[in-house]
């Protein structure tokens, strides 16, 4: 009996370290819906990095992987907590400076975040965006999403191989 411990230890070591990994750490996440194209293609398998949030904050423009009451989404933050964010004639201005976005997107409609019932975004709350504006379900349909909705940031693509790689 202890042989057969002894052989199959190691494995059951793996299993768990894995299990750990994908739970608390890193997992695979898929990219479903044209929301983020031209970034993100439905389909995209990317990596999920959990931590990114335990010791910062998000930033202005990350990728992040958002817990809605229905299903996860992928996002970029383009508000923080405290600003006010508007769109006109397809420039971002953040309390009124114009901020350039160094990534491609679709047109984004006239907007701002006051719409949504706020003169600035409040406290511990973001407002988020997909990079195909006009067909993207994000903060103008479903308000600011709040930290602890965010589930983490992810960057890499892996698959399918042609597209592997990092997305800004």
């Amino acid at each position: 009996m202890k042989e057969k411990i002894k052989l199959v230890m190691p494995y059951i070591i793996i299993v768990l370290v894995v299990i750990f990994l994908k739970v608390y750490i890193v997992t695979p996440v898929r990219v479903n819906g044209p929301s983020m194209e031209p970034t993100l293609y439905e389909k995209d398998i990317m990596i999920l990095n959990k931590t990114a949030y335990y010791f910062s904050e998000p930033e202005r423009f990350d990728i992040v992987v958002i817990s809605t009451s229905d299903d996860y989404i992928i996002k970029r933050v383009i508000g923080l907590p405290g600003e006010v964010i508007e769109y006109k004639d397809n420039v971002l201005y953040v309390d009124g400076e114009a901020i350039e976005e160094p990534f491609e997107h679709k047109e984004t409609d006239d907007f701002s975040s006051k719409e949504l019932g706020s003169e600035t975004i409040p406290e511990d709350c973001y407002l988020v965006l997909g990079d195909n504006r006009p067909n993207s379900y994000d903060s103008r349909e479903i308000g600011f999403i709040r930290k602890s909705q965010i589930v983490g940031r992810t960057t890499l693509t892996i698959l399918p191989f042609d597209r592997f790689g990092w997305r800004e």
